[in-house]
């Protein structure tokens, strides 16, 4: 069978107050007409679907529809959610997604057996999906205790939450002639981040390792790092990546989708197809006379300036270059004034210091230095 994976679409992304809405349609419409050339049997959406746990009419539209569009090719559709989407609220889709024809499992539910997707493609090739919605450390514990686990086992660590569902959902996964595929939302150790994910979901107590993946697991489709890759498990396991850069982090990223081909009897073969209807990233530097040969029309920016900071610079920036989402100040124009300051301090008297404050802050009223000094006399005094 063939499957065509991807995630972190993060539908509704705004970039430094910019919105993406038009660049989210093109890249949506490009990943249906990938489907339509490699008539997948099978379309998995790995999270992450929306930017926003509470996105806006029109995300919603765009993701409703590429799901439909999807689903036209002849492809089954599952999509499952991330640490971004509203897990409840993709649920509540549910039956939407079913008289469409599209599996949508936004939360883990009381029973297991909600989580396995089941089919068999044109070809007879029967196939079984465990599909793990991401879980917080909280919902994690909750889950696990769904499955009627010991309080021992409740009280284990996140990686060990994750591995006793993955081993629950997979215990049909001994079934001759069936493939079994695996797709998750969450942290792999020693996996790459992309540069723009959440940070408290992806570090923290967040990572597991490959091996709670099952051996007998023929593909395992996982979304949450938004850079395409393999990572070394017991099973094939990947990342498929964003199919755009959400943040300048991740202007090195090749966005992309997978085409995966495999067989319950032969090893996955992943290639990964091009995705390139996005504006692209880019990080440029120098000074205004530098600046002012920048051509880059297709390109968000992020601007490093090489001149001394003034008032209205990032204005003459932003007419210069329209697209420069953000303009900063080169950190080597910014001179380092914490070592000049300690450097000035070493070793001066405190009423040398204090009158040193009283100049910078222009405090010429008399007494005051007389004061401290009574002060410091009195003080000094007593130790």
């Amino acid at each position: 069978m063939r499957i065509l994976h991807t995630s972190d679409w993060h539908v509704g992304k705004v970039l430094k107050g910019r919105s993406r809405h038009e660049e989210h349609i093109r890249v949506l419409g490009q990943v249906v007409e990938i489907a339509r050339a490699e008539r997948p049997d099978l379309v998995i959406i790995a999270g992450d679907l929306y930017d926003t746990a509470a996105p806006s009419p029109d995300a919603v539209r765009v993701v409703t529809r590429a799901l439909s569009a999807l689903r036209q090719t002849g492809a089954q559709v599952l999509a499952i959610g991330g640490n971004h989407d509203n897990g409840q609220a993709l649920d509540a889709l549910r039956p939407w997604a079913d008289a469409a024809g599209i599996t949508l499992r936004g939360s883990v539910r009381d029973k297991p057996e909600d989580l396995i997707i089941t089919g068999t493609t044109e070809g007879g090739e029967r196939w079984q999906v465990a599909a793990l919605p991401f879980l917080s450390q909280r919902f994690a514990i909750r889950a696990v205790e769904m499955y009627d686990l010991t309080a021992a086992e409740a009280s284990q660590t996140y990686a060990d939450h994750i591995a006793r569902l993955i081993g629950r959902l997979a215990t049909g996964f001994d079934e001759p002639g069936v493939i079994n595929l695996l797709t998750a939302h969450l942290t792999v150790v020693g996996a790459s981040t992309g540069g723009g994910e959440r940070e408290a979901h992806t570090v923290m107590g967040y990572a597991v390792p490959a091996t709670v993946f099952p051996p007998g697991t023929h593909y395992v489709a996982l979304g949450h790092l938004h850079r395409s890759q393999s990572v070394i498990g017991p099973c094939p396991v990947r990342y498929s990546g964003s199919p755009l850069a959400v943040d300048f982090g991740e202007e090195e990223n090749v966005s992309s989708v997978a085409i995966v081909d495999v067989s319950a009897d032969k090893a996955a073969k992943v290639r990964d197809v091009p995705v390139t209807s996005a504006r692209t990233l880019r990080t440029v530097r120098g000074s205004l006379d530098q600046l002012s040969t920048v051509n880059l029309p297709d390109a968000w920016l992020r601007v490093f300036v090489r001149e001394t900071p003034r008032v209205g610079l990032r204005e003459d920036v932003q007419e210069m270059l329209p697209d420069a989402l953000e303009v900063r100040i080169d950190p080597d124009m910014v001179p380092d004034k914490a070592g000049e300051r300690m450097a000035q301090r070493a070793g001066r008297s405190p009423r040398q210091l204090f009158g040193d404050y009283l100049d910078n802050r222009g405090n010429a009223e008399e007494g005051v230095r007389e004061l401290f000094d009574e002060l410091y006399d009195e003080v000094s005094s007593t130790k």
